[in-house]
C-alpha cells in the first residue's frame, strides 16, 4: 500500500503566517492569560496584512512582532505591514464568558503504535527531514549549510512498509551547482533520516532561489493536514494558529490527540481515532468517541468543556509560536511527540 505525506520547514511562507499569528498571541498571553484572540496574517510580496479579533488587557505592536519573528526565521527583506485588528464581537464573546466554547467544530485526534511518536510513519518521516534541513541550516557547521535558505519541502511515499520515493525542495543561494546541490542533500538531509530508500526528487523543478513572501504567499491555517496527522488521517477543518484556547479548534484538536495517547497506552492499541465535537456557547461536547482498534470505547473521567481542557494542558501561558514552528501536539503527554 502506497502512502504518502509531505510537511514544510518553518521559513515556508504558510508556516511564517502560522508563526506570526501565534507570536502575537503569546505576547497578548504572557502580559493578559484571559486574551481572546482570532489573528490571521496574509503576506507576499512585500506585503503582509494582519487582521482578526483580539480582547486583551496587552499592549502589544504586531507590526514590530511579524517583523520579529520575519528576520527571526532568516528573510532580510522589508515588509510593508497593514495591521487591522479589533475586539471580539460581543456576540462570540456572550457564549465564551459562561464558560461555552468559542465556536461549533469538529476535532480529531489520532495515535499510532507505528511510531515512537505514536504518529503516522510517513508523516513523521516527512517532519524529520524538514527538521533536518532546519538543523543544518541553523547549526551553520557543513558545506551544505552555507547555501541553505529558509523556505523548503520535503515529501516522502512509502510502499509496503518501505521508503520509495523522497521529495526535497529546498531554498538555496545562487552560488552552488545542482548536480552538487544534491549530493550534498542525499548525505547530510536524507540518509541520516532515511537510510534506505528508491528513488529521490530534489529540487526537480531545478534551482530555488527565490522563497518566502519575495517568491509566493502564504496565509495563517493553509497547511492543516501537515499540522495534524498527515492526508491519511481526516481532520476537522479548523486550523490552530492565532486562536485562542477558548477556541475549541485549538484546544479541543489539542485534547483529541491527548486523550488518542491515552487510550492506545490504556488499550495497548494499534491505533485510536478520537473525535470530539462542540456547539458555539455550551461548555460539553455534543459528541465525544474514541475508536480503538475498530470498537467504539466511551469516553469517561475527563473535563472536556473548555475550561477543563484549559487546565489539563496548561494552555493559558505563551508556548503558541513554538508549537506552529516544531509541532502542535508537542509537550501534552510524555510521550507525546
Amino acid at each position: 500500500m502506497l502512502k504518502t505525506a509531505e510537511n514544510i520547514t518553518f521559513g515556508h511562507p504558510d508556516k511564517v503566517c502560522d508563526q506570526i499569528s501565534d507570536a502575537i498571541l503569546d505576547e497578548c498571553l504572557r502580559q493578559d492569560p484571559d486574551t481572546r484572540a482570532g489573528i490571521e496574517v496574509m503576506g507576499g510580496h512585500g506585503q503582509l496584512y494582519i487582521t482578526g479579533e483580539v480582547t486583551t488587557k496587552a499592549k502589544f505592536d504586531a507590526a514590530q512582532i511579524a517583523k520579529d519573528v520575519y528576520k527571526e526565521i532568516g528573510y532580510d527583506e522589508e515588509l510593508e505591514i497593514i495591521v487591522n485588528l479589533v475586539q471580539q464581537s460581543p456576540d462570540i464573546a456572550r457564549g465564551v464568558d459562561t464558560g461555552g466554547a468559542g465556536d461549533q467544530g469538529i476535532m480529531v485526534g489520532y495515535a499510532t503504535n507505528e511510531t515512537e511518536e505514536m504518529l503516522p510513519r510517513e508523516h513523521v518521516l516527512a517532519a524529520k527531514l524538514v527538521r533536518k534541513l532546519e538543523e543544518v541550516r541553523l547549526a551553520g557547521q557543513s558545506e551544505l549549510a552555507k547555501y541553505l535558505m529558509p523556505d523548503g519541502k520535503a515529501q516522502i511515499t512509502i510502499n509496503n512498509g518501505e521508503v520509495d520515493t523522497v521529495v526535497v525542495s529546498t531554498q538555496h543561494k545562487p552560488d552552488i551547482d545542482q548536480e552538487k546541490l544534491k549530493e550534498l542533500i542525499i548525505n547530510e538531509i536524507i540518509k541520516p533520516v532515511v537510510p534506505e530508500f528508491k528513488k529521490t526528487f530534489i529540487n526537480p523543478a531545478g534551482p530555488f532561489i527565490q522563497g518566502g513572501f519575495e517568491a509566493d504567499a502564504g496565509l495563517t491555517g493553509r497547511k492543516i493536514i501537515v499540522d495534524n496527522y498527515g492526508p491519511q488521517i481526516s481532520v476537522g477543518g479548523g486550523c490552530y494558529s492565532g486562536k485562542d484556547p477558548t477556541k475549541v479548534d485549538r484546544s479541543a484538536a489539542y485534547m483529541a490527540r491527548y486523550l488518542a495517547v491515552e487510550y492506545l497506552k490504556k488499550y495497548n492499541a494499534k491505533e485510536v481515532l478520537v473525535k470530539l465535537a462542540y456547539a458555539i456557547g455550551e461548555p460539553e461536547p455534543v459528541m465525544a468517541t474514541a475508536v480503538v482498534d475498530g470498537q467504539n470505547i466511551e469516553i469517561t473521567g475527563y473535563d472536556l468543556s473548555p475550561k477543563g481542557i484549559i487546565n489539563t494542558l496548561d494552555l493559558r501561558k505563551p508556548q503558541f509560536k513554538e508549537r506552529a514552528r516544531y509541532g502542535f501536539f508537542k509537550g501534552f503527554h510524555k510521550a507525546v511527540s
